[in-house]
């Protein structure tokens, strides 16, 4: 397990914000533990995806997200310095990485000595700053463009909701329902993960990134002297579905049909009819049948917020889903 400890000047400055550069990192991350067939919803996007890493030779530098390991420098993936930056700034960002802040990360998460796969960052730096950025674009520009603006609106949204938790409730009640692997008992935020590690965040900032590419799995920082990051799971991974549906042999499925499947484990965020009509491409008129089936069913309730009305689980809803869903990931990776 990961315990941060967060004082009161960290925990009053918790942010939230996305990446499409650490959403690529966990994509090629996400190929590589499943190199043949990918789960739903990523399938088909990972067909695409494994296509243009065996067809564009502008990705071999990739490769070092593969060969580094479960400790991985920031430089690799740097933390989002905006709210939303567009991925040229992120990649920007990695083409001037400073020598010394290479030097300082690889021998803070390498003290045994430089990997082989990290010693073109210091034998010519620039030159291996570029591949590594030239690749992650070409990457970007054949697996992962096509699949941004839905992206990008899930994620708005998922930030939307996230940020009117932390205004309304502040910063205990939107940690202790960040994700169902996060436990917060102040002043220890709790990442359930196979790595253990303890770290005490003082007079900095938290920063929360959520991620379509997560699988569950829980990433974390410390490298930046300002800023410790933890990535969660966001709602919205069904975009990338050729099908918006699960897969045929879902016990979820086969209990409650594809349509309502999809909706009950849309609304783990609580969502408003037109956000799910865009995030899972179905009419909205659909969306209405489903959610009233659903709500009369007892899983999921009303509320509204504002001029909004959200919809959300019920904790049967929230059974049904944990117990007969299949949204899990082993392998974790940090930074």
């Amino acid at each position: 397990m990961i315990r941060i400890e967060l004082d009161e000047p960290t925990l009053s400055r918790t942010r939230i914000a996305i990446s499409p550069l650490i959403e690529t990192v966990c994509g090629l991350w996400l190929l590589h533990r499943h190199p043949e067939t990918a789960p739903w919803p990523y399938d088909g996007w990972a067909r695409r995806a494994q296509a243009v890493l065996r067809t564009d030779p502008a990705t071999a530098p990739l490769r070092v997200y593969f060969e580094v390991g479960r400790m991985l420098p920031d430089f690799l993936a740097p933390m989002p310095g905006s709210p939303a930056p567009t991925i040229e700034e992120q990649l920007d960002e990695v083409r001037h990485t400073p020598a010394e802040v290479i030097a300082q990360q690889v021998a803070r998460h390498h003290p045994d000595g430089v990997p082989p796969c990290l010693r073109p960052f210091f034998d010519d730096r620039e030159t291996a700053l570029n591949r590594l950025a030239d690749g992650l674009a070409a990457f970007w520009d054949g697996a992962m463009a096509p699949y941004w603006p839905a992206m990008r609106a899930a994620l708005d949204e998922e930030v939307l909701l996230r940020a009117r938790a932390l205004a309304a409730d502040g910063p205990d009640a939107l940690l202790a329902r960040l994700h169902d692997r996060v436990r917060w008992e102040r002043p220890v935020l709790t990442l359930m993960k196979q790595l253990e590690d303890d770290f005490t965040a003082t007079d900095q900032r938290l920063l929360l990134v959520p991620l379509i590419f997560s699988r569950g799995a829980l990433l974390y920082s410390s490298d930046h002297p300002e800023v410790v990051l933890v990535t969660y799971q966001a709602r919205g991974a069904a975009v990338l579905a050729e099908s918006h549906t699960p897969a045929p042999d879902d016990r979820l499925t086969l209990l409650i049909g594809r349509g309502r499947a999809t909706v009950l484990r849309a609304l783990t965020i609580p969502a408003t009819t037109t956000g799910l009509a865009e995030v899972l491409g179905l009419a909205p008129s659909t969306v209405s049948e489903h959610l009233a089936g659903l709500q009369a069913a007892g899983v999921v309730h009303r509320r509204r917020a504002g001029r909004r009305v959200l919809y959300g689980l019920e904790p049967a809803g929230l059974a049904l889903v944990k117990l007969l869903g299949d949204d899990s990931a082993t392998t974790e990776f940090v930074s």
